[in-house]
C-alpha cells in the first residue's frame, strides 16, 4: 500500500521521533511511505479556538498535498489531527470554501487514519512484530477515544508486543487536562486534572506511559517529571517500531 505520512506540527517541531517511528514501522511492514514536502498545519488549533475562516488555506493545502490519487491512505501519529481532518475540515470547507475545496476535503478525509486505525482496520494487522520488554500503561486520548472512536485498537496492538508487561490505567478514559489552549485559559482546572492523571499513572508502577497523541504525552510527561516519578512517556509508534534487532534505547535522563 502507498501511504501518505502527515507529520503534524508537534511531530515536526517537538516530537520527531514519533513521526520517524511511524515511518519505520510502516516501512518494516512492507508499505511505501510518501511524505509530501509541502504539508503544513492541519488547522486544528485555529478551529478549536474559534477561528474557522482562517484555516481555509491550511485545509486546502492538506487536500492538495494528500489528494494524489496514487496515495491509498493517509496516516498521522495523532488522534487529534486525524479528528480535525475527518470532522473539522468539512466544517471549514462547507462554511468558507468553494466546490473544489469541498470535493478535495471529502476525498482526503475518506482515506485519513490515526495510526492504530490504519494498522488494525485497514491493514488488518495486530501483531506488528514489536519487542518492548518494559512495564507499560496506556492513556487513551480524548480525540482518539471520543471523536475517532478507536476503541481498544491501541490496546490490542500493545497486547501483541513481545516482552511487554501491559498494566491497566485506573480511570483511563479521564481527560489528562491538556486540551490545547484549554490548559492555558483554564490552568487551575487543567492542573487539577493532570494531578489526577499523574497519580493514576504512578499507581501502576509503569516504566512507560504511552498514548497516540504527543500533545497529551507532553502534558502528562511534564507532570511526571515535576514529581521525579521515573515514569517516561513514549508515543505508541515508538513502542510498535521497536524490535529485538533494533530495541528501543531510553535516552539518558536530563536534570
Amino acid at each position: 500500500m502507498r501511504i501518505g505520512l502527515f507529520a503534524t506540527c508537534l511531530g515536526d517541531t517537538l516530537f520527531p521521533d514519533a513521526v520517524k517511528s511511524t515511518a519505520r514501522l510502516l516501512t518494516r511492514l512492507g508499505h511505501e511511505l510518501v511524505f509530501p514536502p509541502g504539508q503544513t498545519c492541519c488547522g486544528q488549533m485555529h478551529v478549536n479556538t474559534g477561528y474557522q475562516r482562517e484555516p481555509v488555506p491550511l485545509v486546502r493545502a492538506f487536500a492538495e498535498q494528500f489528494g494524489d490519487g496514487s496515495i491509498d491512505a493517509v496516516v498521522m501519529p495523532s488522534g487529534s489531527c486525524a479528528g480535525s481532518v475527518r470532522h473539522q475540515h468539512a466544517l471549514v470547507a462547507d462554511r468558507y470554501g468553494d466546490a473544489s475545496l469541498r470535493s478535495g476535503v471529502a476525498a482526503v478525509r475518506a482515506k485519513t487514519y490515526e495510526l492504530s486505525e490504519l494498522l488494525v482496520d485497514v491493514l488488518g494487522t495486530v501483531d506488528v512484530g514489536a519487542y518492548f520488554p518494559h512495564r507499560v500503561t496506556h492513556h487513551p486520548t480524548c480525540h482518539s477515544l471520543r471523536m475517532l472512536r478507536v476503541g481498544d485498537k491501541p490496546l490490542r496492538l500493545l497486547r501483541a508486543v513481545e516482552g511487554i508487561d501491559l498494566v491497566e490505567l485506573p480511570e483511563a478514559d479521564a481527560c489528562c487536562g491538556f486540551g490545547g489552549t484549554f490548559a492555558l485559559k483554564n490552568a487551575d482546572t487543567s492542573s487539577a486534572m493532570l494531578h489526577d492523571k499523574v497519580a493514576n499513572v504512578t499507581s501502576t508502577g509503569a516504566d512507560v506511559c504511552t498514548a497516540g497523541d504527543s500533545s497529551c504525552l507532553m502534558h502528562i510527561g511534564g507532570g511526571l517529571s515535576r514529581i521525579a516519578s521515573g515514569t517516561r512517556t513514549l508515543h505508541l509508534a515508538q513502542i510498535l517500531s521497536a524490535t529485538r534487532s533494533a530495541p528501543y534505547v531510553f535516552p539518558e535522563a536530563t536534570r
